[in-house]
């Protein structure tokens, strides 16, 4: 039994997804058109990595800010339901909850987003003394040289003042320079995600199990998400593999971080890589099969009778 209060703590970016399917195309001026639904679910990467980890049974503490509208009780309420501590989630009185509309068909999904609340995410926000009372910490929404310092100096802290491993999801360089420097961060990383693309483009190589090897040299373990094609893991220079499993998909929002939660919750549990990239690879599978980058995402036993089901 571990001494420390949560299993995981996260800080990051939370809001409400809109999810309106079957849009081909948007409305002329002065025109109205009909969809055959519209949902509203718990959005951002942080907090769907987070909601499914208390779905997993785990203890998980949440970081960030919601407004004092409909969204924000929403939000608050889901991550209760789901086991999350919200000690550590504000509610900003006189402020919006962010929002994102999500514009899907067979084809594609475009995005309106307002930020609201989330504006104002910085690594330099995370509170390094509330996180020492997780044993894991869980990182996300790097954005290359723009934001590289501040990750730096939270990562830093974290590993001097806190004994708290660490996981690292690295997001997407809209600068597109892909700055080497994100080396500097590997040595205070104990499992770094990226997808292929990420992989590819930071590693500067033609492959992203090449990428991986490379990353792996400085950072615990290396894992990269590779679709459709499931995902690869390096450690101690040894890559290690594990196919998807097939499902009918009808909304990916959210299944990068569905397969995070997958794994860290096998690497908590002290599994082996293996069985950690199934976890994550059946978790995501679960997540695309409904609409929501949550509703779909599995419970503990849902998801080892999902794998046993699909060995």
């Amino acid at each position: 039994m571990s001494e420390k209060k949560w299993d995981v703590y996260v800080y990051g970016d939370v809001n409400a997804d809109i999810i309106i399917p079957g849009v081909e195309k948007f409305p002329a001026p002065g025109q109205e058109d009909l969809v055959p639904s519209m949902e509203t679910y718990v959005g951002g990467g942080a907090a769907l990595f987070t909601l499914g980890l208390g779905r997993l049974g785990l203890r998980p503490a949440f970081q960030g800010a919601v407004g004092d509208d409909c969204y924000g009780h929403m939000i608050r309420e889901t991550f209760e339901g789901a086991g999350v501590d919200t000690e550590l989630l504000v509610t900003r009185k006189g402020e919006r909850t962010g929002i994102s509309l999500s514009f899907t068909n067979e084809h594609d999904r475009s995005f309106l987003t307002y930020r609201g609340t989330n504006r104002d995410i910085s690594m330099d926000r995370a509170e390094v003394e509330k996180a020492g009372q997780a044993r894991h910490i869980h990182v996300t929404g790097y954005e290359g040289e723009d934001s590289h310092e501040s990750y730096a100096r939270l990562l830093r802290r974290v590993k001097t003042e806190t004994g708290a491993t660490v996981s690292f999801d690295v997001g997407w360089d809209s600068t597109g320079n892909w700055s080497g420097r994100i080396y500097e961060l590997f040595p205070w990383i104990d499992v770094l995600f990226m997808n292929e693309t990420e992989a590819e483009h930071y590693g500067r190589t033609d492959s992203a199990e090449e990428a991986a090897l490379h990353f792996a040299r400085e950072c615990g373990q290396a894992v990269v998400k590779l679709g459709k094609k499931g995902a690869l893991a390096v450690k101690d220079g040894v890559v290690h593999r594990r196919g998807s499993y097939e499902v009918q998909a009808v909304d990916t929002t959210g299944a990068g971080d569905s397969f995070n939660a997958g794994y860290i919750y096998g690497f908590l549990k002290g599994q082996d890589i293996g069985a950690c990239l199934q976890y994550g690879n059946a978790c995501g599978a679960c997540s695309v099969s409904a609409h929501g980058g949550n509703t779909g995402f599995p419970k503990e036993k849902e998801m080892l009778q999902f794998i046993e089901k699909n060995r």
